[in-house]
C-alpha cells in the first residue's frame, strides 16, 4: 500500500523498494519517532504527516495509551505545602509501562489545576484549568505531539470556563458548559478544528450545565448531568445531545441515574446505558477515574478519603460484571488521579 504525498520518498531506505522501506518504518515504536525523525529530511516529513499515521492506524500499527492529569511525587526529604502540582502521565497498557510527558513551557512547575485533556489523531489537547499560582482561570490550549515530544501553544478558548464537557470527534474538539469566573452556569458550546487552529462558536445548549462531563458516541456529543446556577450541587439526571452533522441539540432524560457529579467517572455498559464508575466497586468510590482503552479500561480511585489511590484494569467484555484487576504501579506514578483520556498514538 502506497501513500500519496507531495514530495518524492523514494529511497526511504537506500535498495529497498518504497513499500518494503514503508512497512519498517510504520512498524517503528512511537517511542522513536522522535530520534527516526532526525535521521533525514524524508523519514522526519514522512513522521510527522497526518497520512503516515492513517496508515499506520490502518494497518494496525498504532499503540492505545492513557495519559493521566496526575499528581507529581513530592521529594522524601519534603513536606508538602499547599496543593499537589500536576504533570501528564503517559500509561502503556500493553507494556504496563509508565511515562511522564515533559512539562509545558508556561507552566513549568504543574499544569493548571483543573485542565481538561482530549486527544485527536495520535496528539493530545490540554485545555483551560487555573493558573497554579493565582488560582485565576486560564484560556490556555496545548498540544503535545508523540512524535516531537513538544508542546505547542494553539489559538486560546474564546472564554474562559471551568469543569466544562469536552469530547473529539473527526480531527474537532466539542466543549460545553461549564461556569464563568463568577460562578455562572453556562450553556454555550464551541468547535475547535486542531488542524486549521480555529475556534466556531456553536448553537446553545437547551439549559446551562456546570460539573458537566462530555463524551462522544457515534456522531453525537453527550454532555452528561451538570447542574445551573441556582442549583449548585444539584446533578441533573439528564443529558444533553448535540447532533455533530446537523449542530441541533435535544435531551435525554433519566440518562444519568446517579445524584453525584459524574467528572471522570462516566462508564458505558455493555446495553449502552451510562453508569459511573464511583458505584462500580468499593475499592475505588472516591475519585474514580475512568479511560476507556478499548478492549478494556483503565480506573483508578480509593476506597476512601485520604486513602492511597488504585490502578485496576477491567476486562471490557465483562461490562459492569467485570472483576478489577490491581495492577503494580511505581510509586512515582502512583499519585492521584485528577482526569485522563485514551490516545491512539
Amino acid at each position: 500500500m502506497f501513500i500519496q504525498y507531495d514530495i518524492d520518498f523514494n529511497e526511504l531506505i537506500p535498495s529497498l523498494p518504497e513499500e518494503l522501506a514503508l512497512e519498517c518504518l510504520t512498524r517503528l515504536h512511537y517511542s522513536v519517532h522522535q530520534v527516526a525523525a532526525q535521521v533525514c529530511k524524508k523519514w522526519r516529513l514522512l513522521i510527522k504527516s497526518k497520512e503516515f499515521y492513517d496508515h499506520r492506524k490502518q494497518t494496525g500499527h498504532t499503540h492505545v495509551a492513557a495519559c493521566l492529569v496526575q499528581a507529581l511525587p513530592v521529594a522524601s526529604e519534603a513536606k508538602p505545602v499547599g496543593h499537589p502540582s500536576y504533570g501528564v502521565s503517559v500509561f502503556d497498557p500493553v507494556s504496563r509501562s509508565w511515562d511522564r510527558v515533559d512539562p509545558v513551557s508556561k507552566y513549568p512547575n504543574g499544569l493548571p489545576l483543573f485542565c481538561q485533556l482530549a486527544h485527536s489523531e495520535g496528539n493530545l489537547i490540554l485545555m483551560g484549568g487555573w493558573d497554579p499560582s493565582s488560582w485565576e482561570p486560564v484560556r490556555d490550549v496545548f498540544v503535545y505531539e508523540f512524535t516531537t515530544r513538544k508542546w505547542t501553544q494553539h489559538a486560546p478558548m474564546p472564554s474562559k470556563r471551568s469543569f466544562f464537557a469536552n469530547g473529539v470527534s473527526g480531527g474537532r474538539v466539542y466543549i460545553a458548559g461549564g461556569h464563568d469566573e463568577n460562578k455562572n452556569a453556562l450553556n454555550s458550546a464551541w468547535m475547535f478544528d486542531i488542524k486549521n487552529n480555529e475556534w466556531t462558536e456553536l448553537t446553545r445548549m437547551i439549559e446551562e450545565r456546570d460539573e458537566c462531563q462530555g463524551l462522544v458516541i457515534g456522531s453525537e456529543f453527550w454532555v452528561v448531568s451538570g447542574y445551573d446556577t441556582n442549583n449548585q450541587g444539584r446533578f441533573k439526571s439528564s443529558v444533553q445531545v448535540l447532533d455533530i452533522e446537523i449542530g441541533q441539540w435535544h435531551r435525554v432524560d433519566d440518562a444519568w441515574k446517579m445524584s453525584q457529579c459524574p467528572s471522570c467517572g462516566v462508564g458505558i455498559g455493555e446495553n449502552g446505558n451510562l453508569f459511573c464508575w464511583s458505584e462500580f466497586n468499593s475499592a475505588v468510590q472516591v475519585a474514580a477515574c475512568g479511560v476507556d482503552l478499548g478492549g478494556r479500561t483503565l480506573v483508578t480511585g480509593s476506597p476512601y478519603q485520604g486513602a492511597p489511590h488504585g490502578f485496576f484494569i477491567v476486562d471490557k467484555g465483562y461490562g459492569q460484571n467485570g472483576k478489577l484487576m490491581k495492577i503494580d504501579v511505581p510509586d512515582e506514578f502512583s499519585g492521584f488521579v485528577q482526569s485522563g483520556c485514551f490516545v491512539e498514538i
